[in-house]
């Protein structure tokens, strides 16, 4: 079932939300007349789009720009912390789906915003706040957590399999078999329809995946056999490489 939430903006340019989840936690298919922050504490949160999925971490966040349909699956507690921005705040807010660091200080700006009053005068405290928090918004950097998807019937059934079964090792070689065309057919068709090479797609979906299991409390050894790396190191060394810390460090 679908719904679509609308809010006010008569007074202020966003509204600020506060909302926990607890684990298994979804939200059906719905959309908003505005754009929307969802900027999560704890826990991990798997969005879904029409145009792909997204996976946020914890300190991070997920932009949807207004009117996109989408869902919300849960893993772990959620503290979520929203924003609902009106899309005509400012000309030049993100325009596409897109996972993205929340700096120490748009956090702080959000957890404030909660307490702020509705109305407030003209150059006061909370007009700077909320000016401050848009301004946060537009230089977000922009994480790759995020799997495109592909048009083709053929290609999302493919993405499907290796999303069910990440640790298989998938080669082009593989995946041009599983779709009996030319490894050169499948890659250009793969960058055409998702924007990113078959190898990088692949390597994503592991990520995210990666993320959600370590999120549950899995050991990261077990997380690595399972999504076909060799050695705790071999994917200690990829998740520093793209995250900055260890798989150990990354959820304190």
């Amino acid at each position: 079932m679908s719904t679509s939430l609308q809010f006010s903006f008569a007074t202020r340019p966003l509204v600020p939300f506060a909302h926990d989840y607890s684990h298994g936690a979804a939200e059906p298919w719905h959309s908003h007349d505005c754009a929307q922050l969802l900027h999560t504490l704890s826990g991990v949160a798997r969005v879904e789009t029409e145009q792909g999925h997204w996976v946020v971490p914890p300190g991070r966040g997920v932009w949807l720009p207004a009117g996109t349909r989408h869902r919300l699956h849960v893993t772990g507690n959620v503290a979520a912390r929203t924003l609902f921005v009106d899309p005509y705040a400012r000309a030049d807010l993100p325009s596409v789906c897109q996972v993205v660091q929340v700096s120490a200080l748009l956090r702080e700006l959000i957890v404030t915003s909660l307490e702020l009053p509705e109305e407030y005068a003209a150059g006061s405290r909370e007009e700077r706040i909320y000016e401050l928090i848009l301004d946060e918004i537009r230089v977000m950097t922009v994480l790759p957590f995020n799997l495109p998807e592909p048009e083709t019937p053929a290609l999302q059934r493919l993405c499907r399999q290796i999303q069910a079964e990440p640790g298989r090792p998938w080669t082009t070689e593989l995946a041009a078999a599983q779709l009996n065309v030319s490894q050169r057919t499948l890659l250009r068709h793969f960058r055409q329809q998702t924007g990113l090479a078959y190898s990088e797609w692949v390597r994503r979906a592991r990520l995210m995946e990666a993320l959600i299991r370590l999120a549950q409390g899995q050991p990261v050894l077990r997380v690595a056999l399972d999504l076909g790396y060799e050695s705790h190191s071999a994917f200690s060394a990829m998740f520093r490489r793209i995250l900055g810390v260890s798989p150990g460090n990354y959820f304190f």
